[in-house]
């Protein structure tokens, strides 16, 4: 049983509102994919164990504090026997290890994800031992896309390849004991421990004047065109979206890279571009936001 659902962190929606109105640096670009890849395979996770048994707590996307340490877990399952640790990797392609050290089919030496995961297991341990709790632990790496191999791995590393997963799915449901009190005690305080933001973000310095400025499909990421009085066009992939839908959201990307910019007429018509007209994004404001101040002082929260 899931309870709590994945979300999409604030530094990927900023990163990728910043990919489409900003020339990013190689460095942020290569962030802003490894987050979107990242998110893609966790889902992908989300969607396999969503019908696993009942006898199971799921909570995704867990970010904790422990001696003013922070480390996030893409997936606790919470199981009667065992409550793993599950961090899921993306990759795609060809890999092999060689002395502990991991490198791509291209010899390229990447970092080694067991690193981060036996970090995460240490933190997560300290973190039952300060709660009084005393589980059997079982951290594991799911590689998660079909396409990935990896050669010279030794039996006894905690990953689960592509080619397990079901496996893996297939025995946690055959499991016969049941949760007890002190599983749902873990998770309600799992749960009211988890952090919303990650003091590590990594996200580049930008400023309103040096952003292109527009409405953004939200399918393809171009900016979008106007089609006729009630709707938008993207030129790239065809989509089309009401105004009062695109206005709303650009809103909400606005509030989400200057949320200390007030929300005006003017400020929105500026934002989205496209749509000219005060009397239409008036309108919109008035009904999908609240009205305060008067005069020049007038905005939407």
């Amino acid at each position: 049983m899931i309870i709590k659902l994945r979300s999409e962190s604030k530094e990927l929606r900023v990163l990728r509102c910043l990919n489409a109105r900003l020339n990013l640096s190689e460095k942020d670009k290569q962030n802003y994919y490894y987050a979107e890849k990242g998110i893609e395979g966790e889902r992908k996770l989300d969607d396999l164990i969503e019908n696993v048994s009942r006898e199971c707590l799921i909570i995704s996307d867990l970010l904790l504090e422990c001696n003013n340490t922070f480390f996030q877990i893409d997936t606790v399952l919470i199981h009667p026997e065992t409550i793993f640790l599950l961090e899921v990797k993306n990759y795609q392609g060809i890999y092999y290890i060689e002395e502990n050290r991991w490198y791509k089919e291209n010899g390229k030496e990447i970092k080694n994800p067991l690193l981060q995961l036996s970090r995460c297991e240490v933190l997560f341990r300290q973190w039952l031992q300060q709660h009084k709790f005393n589980f059997n632990i079982q951290p594991l790496i799911v590689f998660i896309h079909p396409e990935f191999t990896l050669f010279n791995a030794s039996r006894e590393l905690p990953i689960v390849l592509p080619t397990q997963i079901n496996n893996f799915l297939k025995k946690l449901n055959n499991s016969t004991p049941k949760l007890m009190k002190k599983h749902e005690r873990l998770s309600e305080l799992l749960l009211a421990d988890h952090q919303e933001e990650s003091p590590y973000s990594r996200l580049p310095d930008y400023h309103y004047d040096k952003l292109q400025k527009g409405v953004i499909c939200q399918k393809c990421y171009t900016f979008m065109n106007y089609f006729n009085k009630v709707k938008l066009i993207c030129p790239n992939c065809g989509s089309s979206e009401k105004i009062e839908e695109s206005i709303v959201r650009s809103v909400e990307e606005y509030k989400l890279l200057f949320p200390e910019r007030k929300i005006t007429v003017s400020g929105i018509r500026d934002w989205c571009l496209v749509v000219e007209s005060d009397k239409i994004i008036r309108r919109i404001l008035q009904g999908n936001f609240k009205l305060v101040g008067k005069n020049r002082y007038t905005h939407y929260i």
